[in-house]
């Protein structure tokens, strides 16, 4: 940020930059936590996350479709929250947790929604998925009553070509149901 007041007066050598150092454009080292590990790598500058999950550190369950925030394809958990990840640079991320599809499972045991997608059949061409599982999980950890309302406006952002829109609906009040009771 450059002081706007000495500029304006005409002080030149009073005007000073302000804000964080410039990195780039080489490559720079970052550290990222991704699935509950530390994970180092090197990007360039322009990198989004998106980007680095699929490439450096092949992790390609994060799908890129539209590769502007449009569709959610590359949608991952950020702390807990929903974001594309095509719209985030790497260097961005900081300190944040990243969860993807890889890491929404506990071992082999997938989690309820993944379980319940396969159930339901609320998959065709795969492309969506994991964005769409994400969304619905994250859903489910921050909402106890879950309706098909809450459902359709966690998905609105998704795109998915093959229509799958009312089995994911199914699924996600399904595996809403599973964890209310417990089983």
């Amino acid at each position: 940020m450059i002081d706007t007041a000495a500029t304006i007066t005409g002080n030149a050598e009073a005007a000073q930059i302000v804000g964080p150092p410039t990195r780039g454009p080489q490559p720079v080292s970052i550290t990222l936590n991704v699935n509950g590990a530390e994970r180092t790598l090197q990007v360039e500058p322009r990198m989004t996350l998106a980007e680095a999950l699929r490439g450096p550190l092949r992790l390609t369950g994060t799908k890129v479709a539209c590769n502007r925030g449009a569709c959610s394809a590359c949608t991952v958990w950020l702390d807990g929250a929903t974001v594309c990840s095509c719209m985030l640079l790497a260097l961005d991320v900081g300190t944040r947790r990243v969860t993807t599809i890889e890491g929404l499972a506990h071992g082999d045991v997938l989690h309820p929604v993944q379980a319940a997608f396969i159930e339901h059949d609320a998959l065709q061409c795969g492309f969506c998925t994991p964005g769409m599982v994400l969304s619905c999980a994250a859903l489910l950890e921050r909402t106890s009553d879950v309706t098909a309302e809450d459902v359709r406006a966690a998905i609105s952002g998704h795109y998915c070509r093959c229509g799958t829109y009312p089995h994911v609906v199914a699924a996600t009040l399904a595996a809403a149901s599973t964890r209310k009771s417990g089983t």
